[in-house]
């Protein structure tokens, strides 16, 4: 098959990971692959100077930043501006894949040489700014809808009855995330994403750990992301922060510790819980994303939403576990991660991609 990916802009955030876990294997495969994508949408001026202000120097106007894509193969084609897309920016293919609520639009407006029209459901769009209702719009769209976990796909149907979305969970890379067996650290021990996005609840985190504290006060955090620490979103004194730490750093930052904290307000799917389970390491969590499904079982603890209390008492029970409890959950977390790959969920991708040029073609 010819597939077009279209993607608003490529960057380091998880949903283009996804995005390019799926061109890349899709092209070794055999199928011809094409990604275009937008530049980033222009900054405005205020937004410039306010990262300058707060030491993060001045945003970057490239036009093609650096993201996961570029180490694919994949042939990614970045258009002259951030607009909405054409006919004339996308190749005729068999099938074309819009991967957010604007790109949807646009994918719903291509002819029909641009191939059968798909849509990939990461997330909902709303931590964007933009209002549910208007999202839920373009899942009422004619396109044949793929989604990432349960509660993406129950979210769509309650809003289009009679949809029919395929239903293809992510996976972990099983070679770069894993970590032999292991009992507790010697110093208890947790982690979390540093980021200062608000949707991502890092505030929540940082205060349930230094709530811990006042129960252990050797308890340790390591944090990895977003550059180096900002004045509003300031670290417990101590972490050990990696900031944009590489990719073969990540699993041994992971199995350094006791339990990872996931404390995202809204989520599409929220990989970093599985990189953790696939390092045994047990995930403290929200609500958030696929966080209940994946942590079902005994693979972690579920806490209660923007609740630096409930996430603390839950850092607290882990650290605190003896040695053959925290090692059944350890366990149950990282067998979780082995029972599906990334070639499973690129046997179901490319599955739904077929069912959308036949249901094209039906009609």
């Amino acid at each position: 098959m010819k597939i077009t990916f279209v993607l608003p802009d490529a960057n380091y955030l998880g949903g283009t990971r996804v995005i390019a876990i799926y061109a890349e294997r899709l092209r070794r495969r055999g199928h011809q692959v094409y990604v275009v994508s937008t530049p980033r949408r222009p900054i405005p001026i205020k937004q410039r100077f306010r990262s300058l202000v707060d030491g993060r120097g001045w945003p970057s106007a490239e036009s093609r930043p650096a993201s996961y894509l570029d180490a694919t193969g994949v042939d990614h084609r970045v258009i002259d501006r951030w607009r909405p897309m054409t006919d004339a920016d996308v190749p005729d293919a068999d099938v074309v894949i819009a991967t957010w609520w604007e790109t949807a639009h646009w994918v719903a407006g291509f002819s029909p040489r641009k191939g059968a029209k798909a849509y990939f459901v990461q997330d909902y769009g709303a931590h964007g700014g933009q209002p549910l209702d208007k999202v839920a719009e373009t899942w009422r769209l004619p396109l044949h809808k793929i989604t990432i976990c349960r509660w993406l796909r129950d979210l769509v149907v309650e809003h289009c009855a009679g949809s029919e979305i395929d239903l293809v969970l992510n996976s972990v890379d099983q070679e770069q995330f894993q970590a032999p067996r292991r009992g507790k650290q010697p110093a208890p021990t947790v982690g979390t994403v540093y980021s200062r996005r608000p949707q991502k609840g890092c505030d929540t985190a940082l205060a349930a750990v230094r709530l811990a504290r006042e129960q252990i006060p050797a308890l340790k955090l390591i944090t990895f992301g977003g550059g180096p620490p900002s004045e509003d979103l300031p670290l417990p004194p101590g972490t050990v922060h990696n900031g944009h730490a590489r990719e073969d750093e990540l699993a041994t930052i992971y199995a350094g510790c006791d339990a990872w904290l996931f404390s995202s307000r809204k989520e599409g799917f929220g990989l970093p819980i599985l990189e953790a389970m696939a390092c045994r390491t047990p995930v403290i969590a929200t609500p958030a994303g696929a966080a209940p499904e994946l942590l079902e079982g005994g693979r972690g603890l579920l806490v209660n939403m923007d609740d630096d209390a409930d996430m603390a008492r839950a850092i607290v029970e882990i650290c605190r576990m003896d040695e053959a409890t925290w090692q059944a959950m350890s366990d149950a977390a990282f067998e979780a991660t082995r029972a599906y790959s990334w070639d499973d969920a690129t046997d179901r991708f490319e599955a739904a991609l077929l069912s959308a040029t036949r249901m094209t073609a039906a009609t």
